[in-house]
């Protein structure tokens, strides 16, 4: 295969396709989407069936555990991925809204109004129900998309496109607004990256190597995070009950999510309460303690590396560290987090305020886990990907974050005198 060629084949029809994605009203747009839904209940035993062959032949890869679980599509995951769709279309389409509209000194108008950003390619690993999240929000958006996922969800990713072109051509809006790369061949990524002519922005998702090369390889702005190194701090003051239900949740409730915690800063006074807790309960579930020096002194576990609080580990493996207050605990993160979602568990106002303020990531939780950090949990419907950058969107990117404003000037004949 001519990958130039074929790249610049999808992308040519991905932009004819922006541009008639930008004119459609909301009703057409929710008609598509109620019809790719309706097509994918359609194929569900296909669409399994095709995920089923993609696991099978990474058991026989020998592919990582984190991820063998992002790439399986249970049944349960597949009504998740119906459930979001559902509230992408119950969604307030952002296209066209004008805002801050307001009369000048001149007698004009002069306000912003949201449009769509227009071809955007996302590439990203294993996991296939990034397809129809990232196909629905882009064509609720307003947006055409080029897709690129992993070669181990090749089966799945076609067989999800089906169903989405499918829903598409009987709505009337163009097949070609939703396209996936066919071909496994990594230069696809690099043309996909590299043509701006057809592309307006990049979302990578996937491991730290990809999406540092994505960053550095790009020809086209980039929405990103390379890692989700994300922390549970528990203050003196916290309840105990909470802080043991949040901070197992944040690491156990799946270990191969941006969004699970990889270090644990308990304060000081209360550690040799809540660590041996703690401790036995990350042991029944398999977990590896990398502890700070005194961690390792209470609970006999593993000393961390200076390497350990820098770590996305992924897996079953959690670094500890023992801090003596909150401004440690807040040093901590800012200097080896990755920006992406940090947590305090206390029951002290004013703490909890100074860490929502000074702690420098996408999103801030108190009392609560770091799981949350999640376009569908945040009312989204669903995510193009989670963006620890600080320019035009930051933390789960859902629709507004896949469009733009342009300025618009209301006058009646007027002109600068």
């Amino acid at each position: 295969m001519d990958i130039d060629a074929y790249m610049q084949n999808l992308g040519e029809a991905a932009r004819n396709a922006s541009r008639a994605m930008a004119r459609a009203h909301t009703n057409a747009k929710n008609a598509a989407l109620q019809a790719i839904h309706r097509a994918l209940g359609e194929n569900r035993d296909i669409i399994l069936a095709a995920n089923a062959r993609d696991m099978e032949a990474g058991r026989a890869a020998n592919l990582e555990a984190a991820l063998l679980d992002r790439l399986e599509l249970t049944p349960s995951r597949f009504e998740g991925m119906l459930e979001g769709l559902r509230q992408v279309i119950a969604l307030t389409d952002p296209v066209g809204e004008i805002t801050d509209l307001a009369y000048r000194p001149t007698g004009i108008q002069v306000g912003k109004m949201r449009v769509p950003l227009g071809v955007i390619g996302i590439i990203y690993e294993s996991r296939p129900n990034v397809t129809l999240e990232a196909a629905a929000l882009c064509l609720k958006s307003g947006n055409a998309t080029i897709l690129r996922g992993g070669s181990e969800a090749i089966h799945s990713n076609k067989a999800i496109a089906v169903a989405i072109q499918s829903g598409l051509a009987v709505s009337g809006l163009p097949p070609t607004a939703v396209q996936v790369v066919e071909t496994t061949d990594r230069a696809a990524v690099g043309r996909l990256i590299t043509m701006p002519e057809y592309v307006d922005v990049i979302v990578p998702r996937g491991g730290k190597s990809l999406i540092a090369r994505i960053s550095a390889e790009a020809r086209v702005p980039v929405i990103k995070h390379l890692d989700g190194n994300c922390h549970v701090y528990i203050d003196r003051e916290a309840n105990l009950n909470k802080a043991v239900i949040v901070a197992l949740n944040a690491k156990t409730h799946r270990y191969g999510v941006c969004n699970a915690m990889e270090t644990l800063l308990v304060d000081s006074p209360i550690a040799g309460e809540v660590l041996p807790q703690l401790a036995q309960l990350y042991a029944d579930k398999g977990v590896e303690l990398r502890g700070c020096p005194r961690t390792a002194a209470l609970l006999e576990c593993k000393e961390a590396t200076e390497q350990d609080w820098y770590e996305e580990y992924l897996a079953p493996v959690l670094a500890v560290k023992i801090v003596s207050g909150i401004d440690e605990a807040i040093e901590h993160i800012n200097k080896y987090g990755s920006h992406h979602t940090d947590a305090i568990v206390t029951e002290n106002f004013t703490k909890a305020r100074r860490f929502l303020a000074e702690v420098d990531s996408s999103s801030v939780v108190v009392n609560a886990s770091t799981r949350f950090a999640d376009g569908f949990e945040y009312g989204l419907g669903a995510e193009i990907g989670i963006s620890t950058d600080k320019i035009h969107a930051r933390g789960p990117v859902g629709l507004e974050g896949l469009t733009s404003q342009k300025w618009v000037v209301l006058g009646d004949g007027h002109i600068r005198g």
